[in-house]
């Protein structure tokens, strides 16, 4: 069912959903949401799958009309959605009339924003996901970003007898100075103690080089102890690669599956979604955590995304 027209497609806008598991092998990326967190609260706040897909939107957002009564959800960055030109709240569900106009203003804080349509946005499924690989260009909506006059689909279009929020105690705040807490490894015997310590010691900014693909960063020089380059390996989102030059760069959801730097360390899982809302400007100070720490942090996170279905606060249309 035709769900919205594009009026603005807005910066950088793709269908996205939790990603493209098993292909790796064969040089496909995993793609999906940046910030995986937010995208799956927006499907649970419109009683979606939370794999369904969601609209991603980076730092300026569309602008749509809809095309039928509809019900969504805003998350992610503070993007100041509006509705026929009134604020709305982020972090519920929003029921919409034909004709009505979503639009976003500012990104307050944060990178991206997530759009979810009650019913799960309706692109054909590929290798097992409906996200976007733009690089590649397949996936999602003609493999492409949003253009103008592009016709949005959803699956099922059954509105709910309720509306959902999320507890303000769940609702994620994104601020511009950020800790990402790492194993190191693979390859940290490639880095002298100097290297290590100047790697956790000291702030790393995102330069202008970032997107879904990963993020190049400025900050103190990482000492290699000899050779900057390894036998290709893989490669997942959360590693964080340092060529010749010293200058780290950190992996992201749409990233090559092989690479010949060798890797000081890994972000854990939950913070990955957290530097999925990093932008050119922010600043990233890296925390190292034992393995079993990590582990620990995962299943804290993997728990809540599990509670949270439970802890949403419903009322009645």
């Amino acid at each position: 069912m035709r769900i919205f027209r594009v009026i603005n497609a807005g910066l950088f806008t793709t269908v996205q959903d939790l990603g493209r598991y098993g292909y790796l092998q064969y040089g496909v990326p995993i793609s999906g949401a940046m910030d995986t967190f937010s995208l799956t609260v927006a499907n649970l706040l419109v009683a979606n799958d939370e794999r369904d897909a969601c609209l991603e939107t980076t730092l300026v957002g569309p602008k749509l009309q809809a095309l039928t009564t509809a019900q969504i959800a805003i998350t992610g960055g503070n993007c100041s959605p509006n509705v026929n030109g009134h604020q709305v709240a982020m972090w519920q569900t929003l029921t919409l009339q034909e004709g009505d106009v979503v639009s976003f203003g500012r990104m307050e804080n944060g990178c991206r924003a997530y759009l979810s349509v009650r019913g799960g946005i309706n692109v054909p499924l590929l290798l097992g996901s409906r996200s976007t690989y733009v690089r590649g260009g397949f996936g999602g909506l003609e493999g492409r970003q949003l253009k103008t006059e592009d016709v949005i689909e959803a699956s099922n279009m059954s509105l709910l007898s309720v509306e959902y929020s999320l507890p303000t105690k769940h609702v994620l705040q994104f601020r511009n100075q950020l800790t990402a807490h790492v194993v190191l490894g693979p390859q940290d015997d490639m880095f002298t103690e100097k290297g290590l310590n100047a790697f956790l010691s000291n702030p790393y900014k995102i330069i202008s080089e970032a997107d879904r693909m990963g993020y190049r960063l400025e900050g103190s020089v990482i000492e290699h102890v000899s050779k900057a380059d390894i036998v290709s390996d893989a490669i997942l989102p959360g590693a964080v690669q340092v060529p010749r030059d010293g200058k780290p760069i950190l992996i992201m959801r749409d990233a090559q599956t092989t690479g010949g730097y060798p890797k000081i360390a890994v972000v854990v899982t939950a913070d990955v979604d957290l530097l999925g809302q990093a932008k050119p400007g922010d600043v990233i100070e890296f925390s190292k955590v034992t393995v079993k720490e990590a582990q620990e942090k995962t299943h804290v996170y993997y728990r809540l995304l599990k509670a949270l279905r439970g802890a949403l606060e419903r009322k009645s249309l």
